[in-house]
């Protein structure tokens, strides 16, 4: 007789809306920790249905599946993690949260001026060199030095 407090793959797939090899994805990652059965199947507690929520969720935003994983293991284990949990959990993010709606909101409010400035330079632009990427062409201000040299 099937266990009524553990999912299958399937169920658990037809549960969350995802594909097999997504939830073996997340298992690989170490997302979601099935157990296994007598048959070696995997089985899933009911309680993972709200760990993918959670990953959807962090995935929408743009965390990392790094930053998902750390996150899921400050959670408790032995026991379905309470609302207060998944608070806490959620809390720890909020400066992660507000740093990418800062840029974001930089991002969208320098396009605006971005699209007629006429630099015509996907090298020295601010939105196509975001986090200095320029960094491995030397320190210091590597595209203002070669404006000077060609002056």
């Amino acid at each position: 007789m099937p266990d009524r407090n553990s999912l299958s793959i399937g169920e658990l797939a037809e549960r969350s809306g995802l594909a097999h090899s997504a939830l073996r994805f997340y298992e690989q990652h170490g997302l979601l920790s099935p157990e296994r059965n007598a048959a070696n199947q995997r089985r899933y507690p009911r309680s993972e249905l709200r760990r993918i929520a959670f990953i959807r969720s962090a995935q929408r935003v743009g965390l990392t599946l790094g930053e998902i994983r750390t996150a899921l293991a400050s959670l408790p284990s032995g026991r379905t993690p309470t609302r207060a949990d998944w608070r806490q959990l959620s809390e720890s993010w909020r400066p992660r949260l507000n740093e990418q709606i800062r840029r974001l909101e930089e991002l969208r409010d320098r396009l605006d001026t971005c699209i007629g400035c006429g630099c015509l330079s996907l090298s020295t632009c601010a939105l196509s060199n975001p986090e200095d990427r320029a960094h491995a062409d030397g320190p210091g201000a590597v595209y203002m030095e070669h404006r000077i040299e060609r002056g």
